[in-house]
């Protein structure tokens, strides 16, 4: 009897140990808007997305699987604007793969790295730098990760740093991630023809109809529309949505030129098209500055609501959006005592960063508080930015 029982345990153990792990739950990838399926491209991505829920069913610590999944999370945030969803996705997925004592040193930079981009992402700008610095440490001769600590370091203030580690992504690999990271930098310094320069070489070096040469085209479309090129950034916008049909940032950054030529029927459609097509918050704000302009107040206030839930969303899913809550009271709702209380997170992290001064610039300048709006305006100057936005400022402080 006792040989039967023992025969039995050791059968049950036998057979738990050979039962797949289902403690882990492996997060959904979510249907894209049918304007959202680009030609293969959605159709590659549910069967990578398949293959890797198969891998990661049958053993959820298959650490490639784990990182792979981890990126195509993060790819999709990008595409989708489904921020709320995909970052804590790809977060839970990449600490999956960072757990497993087994992890080798490629594989560890390549989930750091991922770590880092979703909180850059996320706006953790501080906790990116110091993930990317880890990262660093296991490769330092892979250009990946370059781009993390570039990225993270402009957002903190510390442009000669950023400008240093360009220098070295750009001499590592001259791609489209590098040299766009160049162009940022250059209009930081205040040369915007050559930030123009930069980005195009970027755009040449992107793969036709991908969504990163989308981005990066639509970089350069910004600063020529930033920098009296409107013709071309408009063309270049053209150019994009022939590449990419319906890419909503393309349509969006329309629409913010058609408000500025006063052609306020076409930024509506272009908006609200956008609009319809991801939920991007960004896209709901333009929709009510063009409402606020054509004194549309019943839309306005209809809409403010859903963009304030919209942000407070992104925020419980850990997405640091002080910086936007900010922008909504000072230019949406005239509320600059508000916007100062949002921004301070953002001002406490990084003191340095010229955006953050220029937002506390005009928040003071709405106060009209001249001597704390000089102060901010001293450091937003402080890399002799062009920025035209600035520019602005400079001159209304100059009118108080």
């Amino acid at each position: 009897m006792k040989k039967i029982t023992y025969l039995i345990c050791t059968l049950f153990i036998l057979s738990c140990a050979k039962e797949p792990k289902t403690n882990f739950e492996i997060p959904v990838l979510l249907e894209r808007s049918e304007k959202m399926q680009y030609f293969n491209e959605w159709s590659e991505v549910r069967t990578s997305y398949s293959d890797l829920k198969h891998l990661l069913t049958k053993n959820p610590d298959h650490i490639d699987a784990l990182i792979r999944i981890t990126n195509l999370f993060i790819a999709e945030a990008r595409i989708t604007g489904e921020h709320g969803h995909y970052y804590p996705a790809a977060l839970k997925t990449i600490e999956q793969a960072l757990q497993q004592k087994n992890i080798n040193k490629d594989q560890e930079f390549l989930a750091l790295s991922a770590k880092a981009s979703v909180q850059l992402s996320l706006h953790h700008f501080k906790d990116a730098l110091k993930t990317a610095e880890i990262a660093q440490q296991k490769n330092p001769y892979n250009a990946l990760i370059y781009g993390a600590l570039i990225d993270a370091h402009v957002e903190l203030g510390d442009y000669k740093n950023a400008v240093s580690l360009a220098d070295k992504m750009v001499s590592m690999r001259p791609d489209l991630r590098s040299y766009s990271r160049v162009s940022y930098l250059r209009e930081i310094y205040g040369m915007p023809e050559d930030a123009i320069k930069a980005m195009q070489m970027a755009v040449e070096a992107g793969s036709p109809g991908s969504e990163e040469k989308a981005w990066a085209a639509l970089q350069l479309a910004q600063l020529c529309i930033r920098y009296n090129k409107t013709a071309e950034g408009i063309s270049i916008l053209n150019q994009i949505l022939e590449e990419r049909p319906d890419y909503p940032f393309a349509k969006a950054n329309l629409a913010t030129v058609y408000m500025s030529q006063g052609k306020f029927k076409e930024a509506e459609q272009e908006l609200k098209e956008a609009c319809a097509i991801i939920p991007e918050v960004s896209f709901y704000i333009h929709l009510a500055e063009l409402y606020k302009q054509t004194k549309q107040q019943e839309a306005f206030d209809k809409l403010l609501p859903e963009i304030l839930d919209m942000l407070t969303d992104d925020t419980q899913h850990g997405h640091n959006m002080s910086l936007e809550f900010a922008a909504v009271y000072s230019e949406l709702l005239n509320d600059p005592d508000k916007a100062l209380n949002y921004i301070q997170e953002d001002l406490n992290m990084r003191p340095e960063n010229i955006d953050i001064n220029r937002s506390l610039a005009n928040i003071y300048l709405l106060k009209k508080d001249k001597e704390m709006a000089a102060n901010f305006l001293l450091k937003a100057n402080s890399t002799n930015s062009k920025n035209p936005e600035l520019l602005e400022l400079n001159q209304r402080l100059q009118k108080i």
